[in-house]
Order: C-alpha cells, then sequence, then structure tokens
C-alpha cells in the first residue's frame, strides 16, 4: 500500500499537481476496498450473531439457429440478458439458529404478472433452522425442496446457463413454502429429509393454498462414500480417491378441487404436470462421481398421475379403457465433466431426454456441451453453453429453433 502511494505521488508530482498525502491515503484505501469488494463478502459479528452478505451477477448473448419456416423470426434470436443480481444474507445465532435470505432483483418484476421462473425465481430463499433438538435439524420458511441432487446444485457451481428439462421446475417444484426435518450420519455420509408443503411450488408465495388444502410431502435419502459428497457437479479439488454419493427421493401429494374450483394461475407449470386435480406421486434416483477431476451425473424421475375427473385434459380425449385412469411421465439426465486446474477450465457435456406422457408417442431429446474459464473460481467465470435439440414432444407447441449458443460472465461478490 505504501508503494502504491509513493507512485502515485510521484505520478501527480511529476505532472505538476498539487495534492496531499492525506487525500492520496484516502483514495488508496478507497482503491483497495473497491478491488477487494468485488470478491469478499460482508461479515458482521458480535461474538454470538455472525451474519454474511453476498451476492452475485450474471449476463449473458444467446443466439439461436432458427428453423427455416418459423414464424417471428426476429423474436428472441439475438438477445442479451441479465440473468441474476442477487444479494444473499446468511446467519448464525448461538449453536441454536441459522437463517438465510437470498433475493434476485431481475426476476422480482414476475411477481406483478403472476408467472414465475421455477428455475430462477424472485425470491430465492427465506427460511430459518432450528438446530436445539440434537436428534433432528428443523427448517421452516420458504426455500429449496431436497429433492432431486442437480436441483440442489447452486447454479453458479455449473458451468451451464440452463438445467436440464425435467429438473428446470415445470415437471415438479424446486421451491415452496413449509416445514422440513433433517437428520445427517456417519459423518454426513448419510443425509435423511422429510418435509410438508403447501404444495403449489413458486405460486405459494401469493399467500393461498388451492380449493382443495391438499398439501405435499417430500423426503430424501442419500449416501456418499468414503467421505462426505456435497451437492456440486464439479470436482474442482481433484479428488484423490474415487467418490460416489447415491440418492433416492420421492413426493406425494393429493389435491381434488371441488366442482367448479380451480388451480390458481401459472401453478401448474408449462405442461400441466406439476400440480394436478388428484392424486400424484414423483419418485426419482440420481448418482454422482468424481475422480482427479473427472465427475458425472445421472438422474431419472417418474411421475404417477391419478386425475379425479374422466375428461382431465390429461387423458388427450381417450376413453377409459386405454388410460386406465392414471398417466406417467418422466425422463432423465447423464452428464460428465472435467476439470482442468492447470488451464482453469471445466468441460462438460449433457444428454436428456423428457416424456410428457406414456398415452402418446414421442420424448424431447437435447445435447448440450458447455465450456467455462475460471478466472477466479467459480465467483468470476466466463460460461459457454450449447443447445441441440435432437427431437421434440408431439404434444406441445415445437420450438421455432434448433440450435442455441449462449455465452457470458458470472461474478459472485463472496
Amino acid at each position: 500500500m505504501r508503494l502504491f502511494c509513493k507512485l502515485l505521488l510521484k505520478h501527480f508530482s511529476n505532472s505538476g499537481r498539487n495534492i496531499s498525502a492525506k487525500r492520496l491515503s484516502l483514495f488508496a484505501l478507497g482503491f483497495t476496498l473497491f478491488s477487494f469488494s468485488s470478491y469478499a463478502q460482508l461479515t458482521l459479528n458480535d461474538g454470538r450473531h455472525v451474519m454474511e452478505i453476498s451476492g452475485g451477477v450474471s449476463s449473458y448473448y444467446n443466439y439461436r439457429v432458427l428453423k427455416p419456416d418459423a414464424l417471428n423470426q426476429n423474436r428472441n434470436k439475438d438477445r442479451f440478458r441479465l440473468r441474476d443480481a442477487q444479494i444473499q444474507i446468511e446467519g448464525r445465532i448461538g449453536n441454536l439458529y441459522e437463517y438465510e435470505l437470498q433475493v434476485d432483483f431481475v426476476d422480482l418484476a414476475s411477481f406483478a404478472t403472476g408467472e414465475i421462473d421455477p428455475e430462477n425465481p424472485g425470491l430465492m430463499d427465506a427460511y430459518v433452522r432450528y438446530k436445539g433438538l440434537g436428534f433432528v435439524d428443523v427448517q421452516f420458511g420458504y426455500g429449496k425442496l431436497t429433492y432431486s441432487r442437480s436441483s440442489m446444485v447452486p447454479f453458479t457451481q455449473t458451468p451451464y446457463w440452463q438445467r436440464a428439462q425435467i429438473v428446470r421446475g415445470d415437471i415438479f417444484s424446486r421451491r415452496d413454502v413449509g416445514l422440513t426435518l433433517m437428520k445427517n450420519f456417519w459423518r454426513q455420509r448419510v443425509n435423511m429429509s422429510a418435509g410438508v408443503y403447501t404444495g403449489l411450488g413458486e405460486i405459494t408465495l401469493r399467500g393461498d393454498n388451492d380449493a382443495s388444502g391438499g398439501l405435499e410431502y417430500v423426503g430424501r435419502v442419500d449416501v456418499a462414500y468414503p467421505s462426505r459428497f456435497r451437492y456440486r457437479d464439479i470436482d474442482t479439488r481433484v479428488t484423490p480417491i474415487p467418490m460416489f454419493a447415491l440418492g433416492v427421493n420421492a413426493r406425494y401429494t393429493e389435491k381434488n378441487l371441488p366442482e367448479g374450483g380451480s388451480f390458481p394461475t401459472f401453478s401448474t407449470g408449462e405442461y400441466g404436470l406439476k400440480v394436478i386435480n388428484g392424486e400424484r406421486y414423483v419418485y426419482g434416483l440420481d448418482a454422482a462421481f468424481q475422480y482427479m477431476g473427472f465427475s458425472a451425473q445421472f438422474e431419472i424421475h417418474q411421475l404417477f398421475a391419478r386425475p379425479q375427473l374422466e375428461n382431465d385434459p390429461l387423458f388427450r380425449g381417450l376413453p377409459v379403457e386405454i388410460h386406465e385412469g392414471f398417466v406417467r411421465a418422466g425422463g432423465y439426465f447423464g452428464q460428465v465433466n472435467y476439470f482442468s486446474k492447470k488451464f482453469k477450465t471445466i468441460l462438460s457435456g449433457r444428454f436428456e431426454e423428457l416424456n410428457l406422457t406414456d398415452l402418446e408417442q414421442g420424448a424431447s431429446q437435447r445435447l448440450s456441451i458447455a465450456v467455462a474459464y475460471q478466472i477466479r473460481g467459480f465467483d468470476s467465470m466466463i460460461k459457454f453453453q450449447y443447445f441441440s435439440i435432437l427431437s421434440e414432444e408431439t404434444l406441445v407447441d415445437p420450438l421455432r429453433w434448433k440450435e442455441q449458443f449462449r455465452i457470458g460472465w458470472q461474478l459472485n461478490f463472496k
């Protein structure tokens, strides 16, 4: 710092400018604080209460290769987008309470229209966790559900700009308001959780349940070996021994609407599967591996729906002899990654498939390739993702594009 001040003083002296040493010191101090504030989180501590404030910004450029017959050729073809502008507050009061509040200002505007992006809602987390019982931790409030390993991996810890379709939040919700019980064993190698929630996902933030009043129940167990396995996709530590993790999870809800009742707008999701009028089961399995910079993940999820009404749209107008009173849907994805510590680069590839119903033929298949260069780990990273649509679902309107390119920068203030 003194050397920096002397150099500045010499520069101003040579240029004939008059500046006091005190003013110069203040300038240098301000410069130093600004430089470090780009990466340092703010920590407040009174001995018992610790609070940390951090945040992040991410933005990308998007280019789409449109189909020759696509309508509105120029719509959303080439664009820049601010994806995130977040602030996060995490705290701990003694050894009994933990809390988190995370807000994305970019998506707060969606609350006004009622439509909320489940992958990136305006309010990300708002919960309190009580650890005083000893035998189990209790979490109350709004936040991520303990379902799907990929869903629980922070977006900033991946080289991709978008999650796989099956875990984006259109088939099952990623966040909700409710109560969660958590417990881990064997030095955090085994994690168990169970919870009860409103069952409307991110739309729950409006404050009301639907007319049925039904709740959703979610449970998960995952096991890691030979040591604790964090919810991360990339092996940036270049683990010297092979590590494995296996998880199973399930969720159930029964929402039988009274005659003439309806669900809140946007709550059923893009495909009408997120919330249904009747019984709904979702169950899934996920596996992860990492070793010497290599890592891989696989997930599969299946949905079983038993609508209350015989003329429910999910039956596609088919007679009961064919649908037999239930519908199945689901999907899977596989992902492989490699991290080069020397070149500070992540290479990743992902294949995914999504089938919206077993009553008709057809499934969506996509291939994605991601490359990320770490300027300062995940806190400052250039990310590139390539999408290719291999096949499309016949139940939804076809997309206007067949390939998509995204490149951008994420910066975390922590």
